[in-house]
This record gives C-alpha cells, sequence and structure tokens, in this order.
C-alpha cells in the first residue's frame, strides 16, 4: 500500500450552519461538497459508520482550509438530548486540530476580537524539539478545542538531524 497522506479529519458538529459559517469566516475555508440529508436503514448506520441504527446523517459538508487536508462536519440526528461534554484533550479519543497560520499572534487576537474563547497565549517555544513553535488554543463555538500555529523556521527537532514534518507552507 502507498500512503499519500492525510486526505481529510472528520468531525461532528451540532450546528451544521454555525460550524461552516465559523471555519469559513475565521479561516477563509471553502465548501467543496454537501451531501445534504442521506437516506440509509440502521443497517448501513451500524455496519457501516458504527453508529446506533436509529441515527442518521442530516448532511456531510467538506471544507477545504488552505493547502491543508480537508475537513469533513458531520451533523447527525437522534442523538438522545443529553448534555454530554466534549472529551477533554487528556482523555483518550480526546483530540483537537491546528490549523497552520503565518501568524499566531496576530490570528489569535483576531479571533478574541470576533468574541471566540482563546485560552491563555499565543505561547512561543524557545528551545527543545519543539522550538520555534507559537501555539494557542481556542475554542469553537460547539466547545471544540482547536489551535493555531505558526513556525519561524524549521522546528528544534529537525534542525537536530529528525525528520521533517508536514507543512502546508513547504509541502513537505
Amino acid at each position: 500500500m502507498k500512503v499519500y497522506g492525510v486526505q481529510h479529519i472528520g468531525l461532528t458538529v451540532p450546528d451544521m450552519a454555525q460550524a461552516v459559517a465559523f471555519f469559513v469566516t475565521h479561516f477563509g475555508a471553502v465548501v467543496c461538497l454537501s451531501t445534504g440529508k442521506l437516506e440509509v436503514d440502521d443497517t448501513y448506520m451500524i455496519r457501516r459508520l458504527g453508529v446506533p441504527g436509529d441515527r442518521r446523517i442530516e448532511d456531510i459538508q467538506v471544507l477545504r482550509l488552505g493547502n491543508g487536508s480537508n475537513l469533513e462536519l458531520f451533523q447527525y440526528s437522534g442523538e438522545p438530548e443529553v448534555d454530554a461534554p466534549l472529551k477533554r484533550n487528556s482523555q483518550p479519543g480526546g483530540y483537537h486540530i491546528a490549523i497552520q497560520v503565518d501568524d499566531c499572534d496576530r490570528a489569535a487576537a483576531q479571533l478574541q476580537a470576533a468574541g471566540v474563547v482563546v485560552l491563555d497565549g499565543p505561547n512561543y517555544v524557545e528551545s527543545g524539539v519543539m522550538a520555534g513553535l507559537t501555539w494557542c488554543y481556542f475554542q469553537a463555538p460547539w466547545g471544540q478545542f482547536l489551535e493555531i500555529v505558526s513556525m519561524d523556521g524549521p522546528l528544534g527537532a529537525e534542525r537536530a538531524g529528525g525528520h521533517p514534518q508536514w507543512s502546508p507552507v513547504t509541502g513537505g
């Protein structure tokens, strides 16, 4: 098998319009496709998606963010109305997505000015394997933690001879 890379990352969101507007407004995302409601049966949901059979996909939208992987957003119906919190980043199954920007400080200030909850930072790493990285976590309207990053060149690990990370800036 030849591996090319990450084609998309999928997120389930509670409100598709809100999520799409968030990524379009703050990150210039472009909508590549929208499926609308999928007409499938319980067996499809269980055997192909691993979710309870009485759930349904109301919409899938694929967004392109800059020169990176696609972002596939799902909105389901049928989940019981419970206030189940998203998993924390510290829990198994917790996750976040990092979006590389040209200037993390400026991006964080723009997000904050637009009313987005931005955690402490941006934070610049001066030494070690991540030297040269500026990062900052923020929260999407539905509670998902996301991250913005910028780099002032190869990170410390690469400068020390490690394998380079992929970057949407360099494409390599």
